[in-house]
Formats: structure tokens, C-alpha cells, sequence
């Protein structure tokens, strides 16, 4: 069943890769500011140690996910046909391998039917756009670093007001032509290790409100 349009405070995350020690800081946070309704950007499972955890928590509090490229690789590739060339392949392979075994056919059937673009509608009607990359492909990065031509290509003419992606795990706010590009980085890989990204935008009958910010965490040790 679709959302009336939103009103209240909306969280935003993306590229968790399965990292639940970093996911829990954040809905922590976000329970702080009683925040209820939260989306997800793709890239949801693998990466981290514990993929199924991740997936587990995210659909016990109802989130709202996207699908990035690796939740389409988890939900595709057969591990078996993965053919490494170096070491860093090979370790890449084996966490692959190891991820998909994880969360089993069942969730990889469910990452399979995650939509690539989730709309959200707000009460001053605007829309949001949720992707992974961009609203012409969700593999094809927003980045901080693109001029205002190459962002305009990438958003393809969509009818949103607001675009909010991941993908690069670097996140910014910048204003193109009609556009808010809101990029919220990464809850489970950012770049400055052991902190998580997340951002908060709040509806208003005059525009919206955004709010990036981050919380640190500890890895947990491996099991040895």
C-alpha cells in the first residue's frame, strides 16, 4: 500500500553492505530523534559479516529498500561461475560465495524483486526520488566531483524534485537547475572507517529540511 504523502521526518541510508553493527548505531540514532519512516538505497548486503542480520533487522522495522548493483549481483550470479585471476579476486569471490550462502535463495529472491526507484510523495507537493546511482542508471554514480552537464545527463529528465542516491559513499547536498541532489553516503563502508552515514529530511509546506550527519561505532573483533 502506497504512503500519503509525507509529512513527518524521513530518514534516508543506503550502502550498508552488511555491516549490522554499523546498521544498529544508526537506527539508535534515528530512535533518538524519533524518526519512523526510513528508506534504503541499495547495496544492502554484501561486504559485511553478517548479510542475513542486516536483511533480518531492515525487514522487521519495515524499511523501504532499493536495489543497488551488488543486491542485483547477490541475486544473479552464481558464485560457481565466479573465475578469480589474483588474490584480491579470489577474496573477493570467496566473500561473494560466502555472503550468498548467507542469506540463502529466499532473500536473494527478494532482493531480486526490490525496484531499482522508489517515489515519495510530500505534503507540499514535491516528490522524492530514491536510487542507488541515478535516475538514468542505477550503476551510474551522482558523484561531488561531476559538473552541473554531466549531473543533468545522469538525472535524465526525471520529474522529481528531489533526488536522494548513494553508491559513492561520500555524502553531499548540491542544487542543480530545478534539482536537490541529496547524496547520503554509506551507513557500512565509509570511506573514514568506522563511522555511519545518515541523513533526515523533514517536509515542509515551504520546502524541506535537511539534516546529514553521522554517528562512530566500534567494529566488533573477529570470532576467533
Amino acid at each position: 500500500m502506497a504512503h500519503p504523502p509525507a509529512a513527518g521526518p524521513i530518514a534516508f541510508l543506503s550502502d550498508l553492505h552488511g555491516n549490522l553493527t554499523a546498521l544498529n548505531v544508526v537506527l539508535a540514532e534515528l530512535e533518538r530523534l524519533d524518526v519512523k519512516r526510513i528508506y534504503a538505497a541499495g547495496d544492502l548486503l554484501l561486504g559485511g559479516d553478517e548479510p542475513l542480520e542486516v536483511w533480518q533487522r531492515l525487514q522487521a522495522l519495515g524499511v523501504t529498500c532499493t536495489r543497488g548493483p551488488s543486491d542485483t549481483a547477490l541475486a544473479s550470479v552464481d558464485p560457481q561461475s565466479l573465475v578469480p585471476i589474483d588474490d584480491e579476486q579470489r577474496r573477493q569471490a570467496r566473500a561473494f560465495a560466502d555472503t550468498r550462502a548467507a542469506v540463502g535463495d529466499l532473500v536473494a529472491e527478494r532482493l531480486r524483486r526490490l525496484p531499482e526507484q522508489h517515489r515519495i510523495p510530500l505534503i507540499d507537493g514535491r516528490e522524492i526520488l530514491m536510487v542507488h546511482g541515478s535516475p538514468a542508471d542505477s550503476g551510474s554514480e551522482l558523484s561531488h566531483d561531476l559538473s552541473d552537464e554531466e549531473i543533468l545527463r545522469l538525472l535524465n529528465d526525471d520529474p522529481a524534485d528531489i533526488i536522494v542516491c548513494g553508491s559513492t559513499h561520500v555524502p553531499f547536498q548540491r542544487a542543480v537547475d530545478e534539482y536537490h541532489i541529496v547524496n547520503v553516503g554509506s551507513v557500512g563502508a565509509a570511506p573514514e572507517g568506522q563511522i555511519a552515514h545518515y541523513t533526515v529530511i523533514t517536509p515542509k509546506m515551504s520546502g524541506a529540511d535537511v539534516l546529514q550527519d553521522w554517528v562512530s561505532y566500534e567494529e566488533q573483533p573477529e570470532a576467533s
